[in-house]
């Protein structure tokens, strides 16, 4: 069985917000000293350390103006087995990039324990580890030396690195004329190609052009084949989802999953879903997204959403030959000359599928509704045999152009269950694993042979 390569036990670290660090070295030893002997080192420093040191005067500005102890991460507990590939997700601010320092020895955690069995680089950052006025080529076999690689295992590897970055041109050119994008490729290039046994990638590669986050991606693919383990922080669920077999969430500080990634994913960007087929005034009015005209009245309201069948049975599993309705009832307050609804099929990651949009080429010049004061029900209907077998999202816009604009992102969710036209069994596997598969006219004849 494949040995833990990471430990991670109730891991917290804390910051005071609000304060100015004026402490010394000095202090900051007899911090690290007395902790490694046992004792609460702030309470014995208070006890030696008398008016006017340099912690007590921290500790009363920061109780003097107020500040607030501000977790990033707080009592998070898991371990990696070795050639796992980990991804971490969440929000901005969650603590991913914490983690990942304290994982690095960047920062020491407020408590807790992290143990790293095996040789670890990093890439948490642009550049992490260049020293600006030396070159490519200096800076390559300076990082491998951090990393504690001999100088025969960076040359070994030497020619791999700058062929990978594709920067032969630039190796001997200072790293401060580098741009962004060339940092992320030559810092990149190391991190994967010498022999560490961990890797930690943080949200860097979104500075790298499209061809190179591909080339990347599959690098770690081919780095976690041979037995290296990597921790891969990313705001793109479908990296996470194409490389990563397992995910962990945190939010505020806290472990929320580990689990499978499709399950992590799934509870990552359905945290705020409405679960049902009916969305309630209650429910829209916290997730509606959107923008009133300055000094001007609210023009409508959206009072009910729901996913119902032709016979207008609410559902959140739809069988593939049955039509799919969006009924969206909304309160007009004045009259609205051209009210447009939009309704949108999303996928999981949020990427629109398809959708419709109201028109009416018998009412107006715009094609839109005009409609009076009042309470009104507009329902949209996707027809039978168009939707594949997976999950789908309900996207919502409404609005007045130039007024007023109300949008609703993911705010139901339904399945569809298919298993193929004329067959009893669902057509399978990757290649045809698409988003909508509609029942479309086709012709079949065998030609004549005057036709040939």
């Amino acid at each position: 069985m494949p040995s833990q390569v990471i430990s991670v036990h109730n891991l917290s670290k804390s910051y005071r917000l609000g304060t100015i660090n004026r402490h010394t070295l000095a202090d900051e030893c007899a911090y690290w000293w007395h902790r490694v002997r046992g004792r609460d080192p702030r309470a014995h420093m208070g006890k030696v350390v008398r008016g006017g040191s340099a912690t007590e005067r921290r500790r009363d500005e920061a109780e003097d103006s107020g500040a607030q102890e501000f977790w990033a991460l707080r009592d998070v507990s898991f371990d990696v087995k070795q050639g796992e590939v980990v991804g971490i997700i969440g929000r901005n601010g969650a603590g991913k990039s914490t983690l990942l320092k304290i994982l690095s020895r960047i920062t020491e955690p407020t408590s807790g324990e992290a143990f790293i069995d095996g040789r670890l680089s990093s890439l948490l950052e642009v550049g992490t580890g260049f020293h600006p006025e030396l070159t490519g080529r200096e800076n390559v076999f300076m990082n491998g030396a951090i990393l504690g690689m001999k100088r025969s295992e960076i040359l070994a590897k030497f020619d791999e690195i700058v062929e990978f970055a594709e920067l032969s041109q630039f190796i001997d050119t200072p790293v401060k004329r580098y741009s962004s994008g060339m940092y992320v490729r030559l810092a990149f290039a190391v991190a994967a190609h010498l022999e560490t046994d961990i890797m930690l990638i943080d949200e860097v590669l979104a500075v790298g052009d499209v061809a190179f986050q591909r080339k990347c991606l599959g690098k770690m693919k081919a780095v976690a084949n041979a037995g290296r383990t990597v921790l891969f922080v990313s705001h793109s669920m479908l990296a996470i989802r194409n490389l990563c077999s397992r995910a962990i969430l945190i939010d505020h500080g806290g472990l929320v999953m580990d689990a499978h990634t499709d399950k992590v994913i799934g509870k990552y960007l359905d945290r705020n879903l409405i679960e049902g087929s009916v969305a309630s005034e209650s429910q829209i009015a916290s997730r509606v997204e959107g923008a009133i005209k300055k000094n001007e009245a609210s023009y409508f309201k959206i009072i009910d959403i729901r996913l119902e069948d032709n016979q207008g049975v609410t559902k959140s599993v739809f069988d593939a030959t049955q039509p799919v309705v969006v009924s969206v009832s909304f309160r007009c307050h004045q009259r609205v000359r051209d009210l447009r609804v939009v309704v949108a099929i999303a996928d999981e990651d949020g990427v629109p599928v398809c959708g419709s949009q109201n028109m009416d080429d018998s009412k107006c010049a715009e094609n839109f509704y005009t409609v009076e004061p009042g309470e009104y029900t507009a329902k949209c209907t996707f027809p039978a045999n168009v939707f594949s077998n997976r999950k789908y999202f309900l996207n919502l816009d409404i609005g007045y152009p130039k007024k007023e604009h109300h949008f609703l992102r993911k705010i139901l969710e339904f399945h569809v269950d298919f298993k193929g036209y004329n067959s009893s069994v669902q057509y399978g596997g990757n290649d045809w694993d698409w988003f909508i598969w509609p029942k479309l006219d086709w012709t079949f004849k065998k030609l004549q042979h005057e036709e040939l």
